[in-house]
This record gives C-alpha cells, sequence and structure tokens, in this order.
C-alpha cells in the first residue's frame, strides 16, 4: 500500500527537477554573449516506480510512478563538428599568415610606382640617355650620378626593409612559442581538474568550455587530433573525459604526442631561429620535450621529440616558418623572404657586373679607364647574398663626375676625341636589353624584374583566394557549430515559460494533495458531534 505522502513527495521531485532546469536556462542565458560558451540542458529521468521488483513487494495491480528526476546537466554540443573546425582552422591560419607575409612584401616593393626599383631604373636609362647625347655636359654627368645613387639607395632600402621585416618573423615566431606553451600548459591544467572531477560522477560542463576553446587556439597554431580517454571510477557514460592532443600532418597522421591525459604529462616547444648561412637567418630546428614537475618522474619513453616537421603541419607556425625561412631536403636554405632576397640580390649584382664590365671598357673625360660604376661590396659570383643591401656608387664616381666613362676607345691620335664621345654611354643605356642570364635564365634586367613582380603578384592572388576560401569553409563550419551549441534566447525564453509552467504545476499540485490531507485528518469522523 502506497504511502498517504506520496503525492507530496512526487509533486516535491517535481518542483525541485523544474527549479534545476530553471536554473540551468538562467545560466544559459547569463552567457549568451560568453566567448565558447556550450549551451547547457538538463536531462530528466524518470525516479524508480513504486514498488520495486522483490520477493517482499506488496501485491498491486501495477507499478506507480515516483516522479522525476534530474539526472545531469549536459553540453549541446557535436564533436564531429569540432573535429573538422579545428582542420579548417588550422588551414584558415597558415594562409591568412601566408597572404600577410606576401602582403608586406608586395607593399614594400610598392610596384607599379614611380618610387620603386622600377621607376628608379628607368629614371637611370633616361639619364643615361641624355649623357650619351652631351657627354661633355657636367649637369648631364652628374645627374647620371644622381640617379645611379638613388638606384643604389632603392636597392639598400628594399634589401634592409626586407631583413628588417625578416627579423619581425624571427620575433613573431618566438612569441607564437611562447603562446603555444602557455596553451599547452593550460589545456594540461584543465584536463587534470576534469580527470580529478569525473570520477565521482560530476559532469565539469564549464571546464570542458575552458578546454575546448583552448583547444580551438590551439589548432589555429598548428593541425591537431584530440582523442578523448574515459576517466575512470564513477564518470557518467555522457562525460566527455580527458584527452590526448597529438601534432599532425595534412593527412592526419600523428606527427607526435603533445598532451597526455591518462599520464597527466604534457610537452612544451622549443624553436631555434638562430641559424645563418650567408646572410640569411633560418630555423635550424624545433622539439616537443616533456614538463617535468619538481619530484615526479617523466613516464614516457622518450623525453624530447627532436626535428618536428613545422612545414608539413598546416597552421600559424608552418605559414611563419615557411616566410622566415628553413632548409629543405636538399640542405639548402628557402622561404618566402629568403627567395625574395636571392633573387633580388641575383639581380643587383648581375646587373651591376655587367654594367661595370661596359663602364670599365669606357673612358672619362680625363681619359681614365678600367673604372667601376657601381660597387657591389663582398658579393661574388658564387655568393651573390647581400649584394642589394651592400651596393653603392664607384669612390672615383663619388669623387668625380669625369670618371663617368661615356667614351668609347678612340684609335685615332686627336687628343679631345673622348670629349664629345658618348657611344659608351649609349651601351651603357643598352644594358637595358641586353639578356645577362639572370639565375641561368636568358633575359634582361627590365624583364626579369618584371617577372619577378609577376611571380611575387601570382603568390599574392593565390595565397589571397586561398585565405578567402579556407575561411569561408572555417566560418561555415563554425556557423553549424552555433547552430548547434550556441544560446538562443528565444529558445531559452520558451523553455523558460515551459520550466516555470511546470514548476506552477507542482506547487500546485502538492497544495491539493494539503487540501485532501486536510479533509481526512480533520474533517473524517465528526459527523453527528
Amino acid at each position: 500500500m502506497t504511502s498517504t505522502f506520496h503525492g507530496l513527495e512526487t509533486a516535491r521531485r517535481g518542483m525541485t527537477t523544474q527549479q534545476s532546469a530553471l536554473h540551468t536556462t538562467g545560466h544559459n542565458i547569463s552567457n549568451a554573449n560568453t566567448e565558447g560558451y556550450t549551451r547547457q540542458r538538463v536531462n530528466f529521468g524518470q525516479t524508480e516506480p513504486y514498488p520495486n521488483a522483490a520477493r517482499n513487494a506488496p501485491r498491486m495491480p501495477g507499478q506507480i510512478g515516483t516522479g522525476v528526476e534530474a539526472d545531469f546537466i549536459q553540453r549541446v554540443r557535436e564533436g564531429y563538428l569540432d573535429i573538422q573546425y579545428r582542420g579548417e582552422n588550422a588551414q584558415a591560419n597558415y594562409w591568412e599568415t601566408r597572404h600577410a607575409s606576401y602582403e608586406r612584401i608586395e607593399d614594400l616593393i610598392n610596384e607599379p610606382s614611380e618610387d620603386g626599383i622600377g621607376g628608379t631604373m628607368d629614371e637611370f636609362w633616361n639619364a643615361l640617355q641624355d649623357l650619351s647625347v652631351n657627354p661633355e655636359d657636367s649637369g648631364a654627368r652628374s645627374v647620371v650620378r644622381q640617379r645611379g645613387i638613388a638606384l643604389a639607395d632603392t636597392f639598400n632600402y628594399v634589401a634592409n626593409t626586407l631583413q628588417a621585416n625578416k627579423d619581425d618573423l624571427k620575433g613573431e615566431i618566438d612569441t607564437k612559442e611562447k603562446e603555444v606553451n602557455s596553451l599547452l600548459r593550460k589545456i594540461h591544467d584543465v584536463n587534470e581538474q576534469i580527470g580529478r572531477m569525473e570520477p565521482h560522477g560530476q559532469m565539469p560542463n564549464d571546464l570542458y568550455d575552458e578546454r575546448d576553446r583552448l583547444i580551438d587556439e590551439l589548432s589555429g597554431m598548428m593541425n591537431i587530433e584530440v582523442q578523448e580517454k574515459n576517466s575512470g571510477g564513477q564518470a557518467l557514460d555522457a562525460a566527455d573525459g580527458i584527452v590526448n592532443v597529438y601534432m599532425v600532418d595534412e593527412d592526419d597522421n600523428r606527427i607526435t604526442k603533445l598532451i597526455d591525459g591518462e599520464k597527466r604529462e604534457y610537452k612544451e616547444l622549443s624553436i631555434n631561429s638562430n641559424g645563418e648561412e650567408g646572410n640569411h637567418a633560418f630555423v635550424t630546428d624545433a622539439k616537443f620535450e616533456w614538463v617535468k614537475k619538481a619530484g615526479d618522474d617523466i613516464s614516457n619513453e622518450s623525453g624530447s621529440d627532436e626535428d618536428i616537421e613545422f612545414v608539413n603541419s598546416p597552421g600559424k607556425l608552418k605559414a611563419l616558418v615557411e616566410s622566415f625561412g628553413y632548409k629543405n631536403e636538399d640542405g639548402e636554405v628557402t622561404g618566402t623572404y629568403p627567395d625574395v632576397m636571392n633573387k633580388l640580390d641575383d639581380m643587383v649584382y648581375t646587373f651591376a657586373s655587367a654594367f661595370n664590365k661596359q663602364h670599365r671598357d669606357g673612358y672619362g673625360l680625363n681619359e681614365s679607364t678600367d673604372i667601376s660604376f657601381f660597387d657591389s661590396g663582398n658579393a661574388t659570383k658564387d655568393n651573390k647574398q647581400g649584394a642589394a643591401k651592400n651596393i653603392s656608387m664607384d669612390e672615383n664616381i663619388e669623387d668625380s663626375v669625369d670618371n663617368i666613362a661615356a667614351a668609347s676607345e678612340y684609335e685615332g691620335d686627336e687628343e679631345d676625341a673622348y670629349a664629345g664621345d658618348g657611344s659608351n654611354a649609349q651601351k651603357l643605356s643598352d644594358i637595358k636589353d641586353l639578356d645577362l642570364g639572370f639565375d641561368g635564365s636568358t633575359t634582361n634586367v627590365q624583364s626579369y624584374y618584371r617577372n619577378f613582380i609577376g611571380e611575387l603578384a601570382v603568390d599574392t592572388d593565390e595565397a589571397n583566394q586561398k585565405m578567402k576560401n579556407t575561411d569561408n569553409l572555417r566560418e561555415s563550419v563554425n556557423n553549424r557549430r552555433k547552430e548547434v551549441s550556441s544560446v538562443s534566447l528565444n529558445e531559452e525564453m520558451t523553455n523558460m515559460i515551459q520550466f516555470q509552467h511546470a514548476y506552477n504545476a507542482s506547487a500546485r499540485n502538492i497544495t491539493m494533495i494539503d487540501e485532501m490531507l486536510d479533509r481526512i485528518i480533520n474533517n473524517m469522523g465528526v459527523v453527528g458531534r
């Protein structure tokens, strides 16, 4: 036989459970604008009916329900969308960083413009043309010298600014290294907290959100894989568990484990970008090392992973390393900035060498000969690095414009034959149309420079297009995540009304049962008194 107070307990459970749902609804509304928050819901479950199955159970025609209870509060989140988002986030961050590097180089080269290398070279050629017509004019000679100085200064400026931008990349790599280590440490700490709470049957939803937010941020640095593991103990089946985090390549093959949730260990990143070859600094190596806490022994077999290949794992770090410079499989330093700087050095050295050769064959007003026009510094045919950075006007030309070799060799006897001869100036001007063999190619300096600018434009456009495509894919996946996980105020208000009515109905049920009991206790058996 059921208790007289059975209905009171059933209604009380209803009130308590609906109140929990209202509290959760309020929590959702309060965090509607919180970054990384996942809406939560109370999972309702029927309590065990009366009577329980037993040998001494009372004889009844059926079981009577005993009400409702809140089994647990669960996040509304789709793990598959998280996997998709993190993969797209790695690709999007990679192309954003690549595009930013190309864009900075394009802004520096500043072509087409009057102040760029192309415009400065055109003015230099025009000055030589004028000199070929008026070889005795000191003004024309001074203009050639000034245009030559301006051209050398432009090469110097571009090369020095490229180097400064490259140095900035080194600082950014160091900063991202610290950010990665901070993220790994925070994920590890949250992982530990979750691992201590879940075995007691708790659902630390807010900690799950924090861990997912940190993992999303880490996925922008490199491509990662997240593996969930059960925490053990009395952990609920719906619990997310602790996680292992791996760094993976473009094909999702694991490169190294970053966080070991089961062994409560994590790694820290160390990048060495102090390699030097010629004038190029480059990333020599990178490694992840297990962090050892005071008094603990590292249980993993290997203490560190040497030579992590970031160029195989898309993300911001890969783009930064590729832009800054690294050694490829052939042992050569390559990368966005090293390649651009090498092409510029090759152009400057080859052009200056050809120009100096022709200039040394000519004669100045004072019959001077065998004088170079440009000084390429320490650059050589076998090592052209630094040519653009160090090119300058030859000191003989700096000292006197009479040393500019506008005339060709004269075979007659006239003493002043060189004064009116501008044939060598014309030959110097014609160098712009000569095939100079740039980097093994047969093209002139102007065509080589245009091809260089064209290739840079194509690379920038490609990076821009892929940046937009990957960003759209990331946003598309993120929007689907938000459709599932974000807080809808309209939906929460609807739930609030629903739970409020259920709460009020449970309270009204208690009032009704109280009136029934009052009738039984106070009014039965008093007839005839």
